[in-house]
Parts: C-alpha cells; sequence; structure tokens
C-alpha cells in the first residue's frame, strides 16, 4: 500500500467529538516516550505530521489523520479506486508527569474511545524494543482483551539495540503473554531511522482495508 497523502484533521478531548465514522479507524498507542509520533511520521512519509517530543506526555488528545492510499490496478485482479481511512494517535500511557486527575481523565478518555469508536479496525501497541517485557505494557493487552479490542503488536527502537538484545526482547514479551494469552497477535519490529517494518505495517493496513471495502460494496 502507497501512501499519497496524510493530513491532520482534528483533536479531540473525547470520543464524541471525533470525526464521523465513516472510514476505517487505525488508532496508535504505547507507553509514553516509545516513539509513537516517529513512527507514525514514518509510516505516513511525512517528518512533521505528528509532533515529537523527548519530554514524554505530549499527546494529551485523540488526533486524528485522514491517509489517502493509492488505488490498485493489476493484471487478473479487480481494480482498486484511491480510498481513505483514519489514523489516530492517541495519548500515551505510563510514565508522563502528570497530576493523578490528569492521568485518570486521559485513561478515561482512551477508554471510552477504545470501547465505544464503533469504526476502530485496530490498535497498534507500540512496545519499545529495548527493554524486557514492562508490567505497564502487559496490563495494557489485558484491558484491550476484556474489552474484545482487536489489536497488533508494534516493537518499536529496534536499531538502539543489537539484533540480539532486540530478539530477546521480543520473545521475551511474546512468552510472558502466553501466560494468560491462547493465541498471541500479529507482531511487528520497526524503527523509525531505518523505516524497518513500514512495509509490512502498511501491507497489513491495506489487505484490511481492502477486504473492508470488498465487504462493504453492495451485491449485484
Amino acid at each position: 500500500m502507497h501512501i499519497k497523502k496524510a493530513t491532520y484533521i482534528i483533536s479531540s478531548p473525547s470520543y464524541e467529538g471525533c470525526p464521523a465514522p465513516d472510514k476505517p479507524e487505525y488508532a496508535f498507542i504505547g507507553r509514553s516516550n516509545v516513539g509513537k509520533s516517529s513512527l507514525i511520521n514514518m509510516l505516513c512519509n511525512n517528518d512533521k505530521l505528528a509532533k515529537t517530543s523527548g519530554s514524554p506526555g505530549k499527546t494529551q488528545l485523540i488526533n486524528h489523520f485522514e491517509i489517502m492510499s493509492a488505488g490498485r490496478v493489476e493484471e487478473n485482479k479487480k481494480p482498486i479506486p484511491d480510498y481513505k481511512w483514519h489514523l489516530v494517535d492517541l495519548p500515551g500511557y505510563g510514565f508522563a508527569k502528570v497530576s493523578i486527575s490528569s492521568r485518570r481523565k486521559w485513561e478515561q478518555m482512551i477508554e471510552n474511545y477504545l470501547r465505544r469508536r464503533e469504526n476502530l479496525t485496530q490498535v497498534f501497541v507500540l512496545i519499545d524494543a529495548r527493554h524486557r517485557p514492562q508490567k505497564i505494557d502487559l496490563d495494557f493487552l489485558e484491558n484491550l482483551k476484556k474489552w474484545e479490542v482487536p489489536f497488533s503488536l508494534v516493537f518499536t527502537k529496534s536499531d538502539k539495540e543489537n539484533q540480539r538484545t532486540v530478539s530477546k526482547n521480543v520473545k521475551d514479551f511474546l512468552e510472558a503473554m502466553k501466560k494468560t494469552w491462547q493465541f498471541l497477535p500479529r507482531n511487528f519490529v520497526t524503527s523509525a531511522v531505518k523505516h524497518t517494518g513500514k512495509n509490512k505495517i502498511l501491507a497489513f493496513i491495506g489487505e484490511t482495508n481492502e477486504e473492508l471495502l470488498s465487504a462493504t460494496k453492495p451485491k449485484k
């Protein structure tokens, strides 16, 4: 899948203020300072799309971007025209230096969005590949299971450690999940610097969108 254009739409303090739920929607979330903005910018080929910062907790609202993806024309396949979908940058969880009341407000905002946003297609949960499994990440995934929210894992910053360490941390995280999960989710190992994992994530989003487009077409 090729992204032709990515445009910022709106930042909302609650799911009620989000754009009309008329397009497939993919949300990105992770512990504060996990590299979420850098990953989003890398996927969209725009270094200035999502605001990056060295200070955790800068994303405090539900940020919507409208993405225009190029259609597909292949031999022996039905053509697919250009189409639009939403990419959502959610506030991080974890180490942001904010008051307890502000943190609880963020948590409620995120929970309401994840549980009530009807066009939410997939959540990409970002995990820092430099570290061993963190309880806060595993606990968040348990909430997604309880809320029946579909998700994939994205291990970030793989260029910041040697490959052996990254592979071990990814393996250890998946092994930790096996203690409470019968089936493991799809996972991607990425680097915003080296563009590692970019094509795989976009291919997955593209395939999912094409399935949704085919399912919503009226039958003749």
